[in-house]
Formats: structure tokens, C-alpha cells, sequence
């Protein structure tokens, strides 16, 4: 039989190592489920994108609706496909009220979502927008949509969803180099020969004012 100590060391061991391997196995299958309510790393995108929410199918027995909804690139930058997520924000009725006139709550209360990935800190599910061929959404292109499934417990005929994107711009590898105040032009540079010439005029009048060269001994030995 392991003594005490040793049967506790063991213990903790095997558990941290079943931890760990537990949660690699999470973030393999979902890597989504680590960031389950929290959307803080991604940029609200809403006004720069237009969401397209088409109804697809609907069941009047067990008032279930299905819409497809994808997104549209309005921006002038390319958005990560991978990254964007719709939100269902609300839900609103004939009037446009998204509330309950009497008790003021949400008529998102009312609905059952179905096949959510999840939901944010205040209770909203969200939905992953699936990638599509290409690993960036150009501007003015549309995403593959998400199916978005929503059944409705007071079996109100008509409403609408509303969502909200979130998702992150494709950071480019060449940013555009800041701009600083206008240099001044600089001169051009002078000929190779000018500025020999200037040179040996800096020296001789150097020389003239030392005393080792007179002006008349320069003359002669520059007259030709």
C-alpha cells in the first residue's frame, strides 16, 4: 500500500494530466467553446455590413422558422471570414416594438433558439457565419449564411430578427506609411568637378591666410 504523501502526489499528477488533456480535446473538437460568452476580441461590425435574412422554411405546427442569414461586405476593407458571428439582437413585431407594451420584456424571451453556438454575457445567442471558398470577405461579396432556427411560444405569426455582426478587418502586411510634415527639396548635387575646384579654392585661401602661400605666389602658379 502507497504511503499517504505518495498516493496524493500521484493523485494530482494523473488529475492535471486528465485536465489538460480534456481541455486540448475541447479546444480541438470547438475551439469556439473557450470564448463561449465573450465576443470583447472581435470588432461590432454592424455598420459596415448588411445582414440578408431569408426565410426558408417554416412549420406551422410547431410554429418553427428557419432563415438563412448571411452577411454583406459594405466596407471598403476585407473582413475575415473565419471571425464573423451574427448576434440575434432582437426580435420585433408589426409596429417595430421589440418590447412588450405592459410588461416591458424582450420578445426575445418569447422564442425558443434553436443550434446556437452560444451566447453573449447578456444573454443574446450568437451564430457562427461558416468560411466560405476564400479566406477573406472582399468588399461588396456576401458570406455563406448560417442557419438561424427560432420557435416561437406565443405562435405570433408575424415578426422579424434582427442581428448584429461582429467579426474582425484582415490586418494587411504593408500599412500605409504615416504622413509626416513636407521636407524641404534638397539641391540638387554638384558636379563632380565643381566641387573638386571649390575644394582647392577653400584650401589655397586657407593656406593665404596662414602664411604659407602669398597671393602673388598663388597668381603665378595659377597663371597660365
Amino acid at each position: 500500500m502507497l504511503p499517504f504523501k505518495t498516493f496524493m502526489r500521484t493523485f494530482r499528477m494523473n488529475w492535471t494530466h486528465t485536465s489538460c488533456l480534456t481541455l486540448a480535446f475541447t479546444i480541438v473538437l470547438d475551439p469556439w467553446c473557450t470564448f463561449a460568452g465573450s465576443l470583447d476580441h472581435l470588432t461590432d461590425l454592424t455598420g459596415r455590413v448588411q445582414t440578408i435574412v431569408t426565410l426558408k422554411s417554416r412549420d406551422n405546427f410547431a410554429s418553427e422558422y428557419r432563415y438563412d442569414v448571411s452577411v454583406r461586405n459594405l466596407s471598403p476593407d476585407a473582413i475575415t471570414s473565419d471571425s464573423l458571428v451574427i448576434v440575434l439582437d432582437k426580435i420585433t413585431n408589426l409596429a417595430g416594438e421589440d418590447r412588450e407594451g405592459l410588461t416591458g420584456e424582450s420578445f426575445l424571451k418569447r422564442f425558443d433558439v434553436l443550434d446556437h453556438n452560444g451566447q453573449t454575457v447578456d444573454g443574446k445567442p450568437y451564430f457562427h457565419i461558416p468560411s466560405g471558398p476564400t479566406p477573406d470577405l472582399v468588399p461588396q461579396s456576401d458570406s455563406l449564411p448560417a442557419v438561424v432556427r427560432l420557435r416561437n411560444r406565443d405562435y405570433v405569426a408575424v415578426f422579424t430578427p434582427s442581428f448584429k455582426v461582429f467579426g474582425q478587418k484582415r490586418v494587411t502586411a504593408e500599412g500605409k506609411r504615416p504622413e509626416g510634415p513636407a521636407t524641404a527639396a534638397t539641391p540638387p548635387p554638384e558636379p563632380a568637378a565643381a566641387a573638386t575646384h571649390k575644394t582647392v579654392d577653400t584650401l589655397i585661401q586657407l593656406l593665404i591666410k596662414k602664411g604659407v602661400l602669398t597671393q602673388e605666389e598663388w597668381r603665378k602658379a595659377n597663371k597660365p
